[in-house]
C-alpha cells in the first residue's frame, strides 16, 4: 500500500503539515518497505485558489491509496474522491508517527471535508 502524508519536512521525522492544500510537500511511503520519496508542493504555496485541486492532482500522479493529513477542504476532498483516493484526517507529530497512528486504527478515513476553504 502506497500512502502519502503532508509534511513540512523530507523525512519520516519531520512534522505532519496539518495542511493539505497547502503543505510544504507530501513524503510518499509504500508501508511495506517504509521506502519513501519526497514530492514537493511549494508551486500551490502562493496560489489565491484552488491549492487544494492542484495540490491533490499532484498527489494522484503518485499512485497512492490513501492521504494522510491534519485538514482537508471540500475541494480537495472532491479531487482525491474523485480518483479513488481515501482521506484521513487529524494526523499530528511527526511522519514516522502518523504512520504508525494509521497502522494502528488510530487514524480512520472519512467521509468528508473536516474544513471550509481558504481557511489558514
Amino acid at each position: 500500500m502506497k500512502i502519502g502524508i503532508t509534511s513540512k519536512g523530507r523525512d519520516l521525522d519531520s512534522p505532519v503539515d496539518e495542511r493539505f492544500g497547502r503543505a510544504a510537500g507530501f513524503i510518499i511511503v509504500e508501508l511495506e518497505s517504509m521506502e519513501y520519496e519526497w514530492v514537493d508542493n511549494s508551486q500551490t504555496l502562493s496560489a489565491p485558489q484552488g491549492a487544494g485541486i492542484q495540490a491533490a492532482q499532484n498527489i494522484a500522479q503518485r499512485g497512492v491509496t490513501h492521504v494522510i493529513t491534519g485538514h482537508c477542504g471540500p475541494k480537495a476532498f472532491r479531487t482525491l474522491a474523485a480518483g479513488q483516493i481515501k482521506v484521513v484526517v487529524g494526523a499530528t507529530g511527526t511522519v514516522r508517527e502518523a504512520i504508525e497512528q494509521f497502522r494502528q486504527g488510530k487514524l480512520a478515513v472519512v467521509t468528508g471535508p473536516d474544513k471550509e476553504s481558504h481557511w489558514a
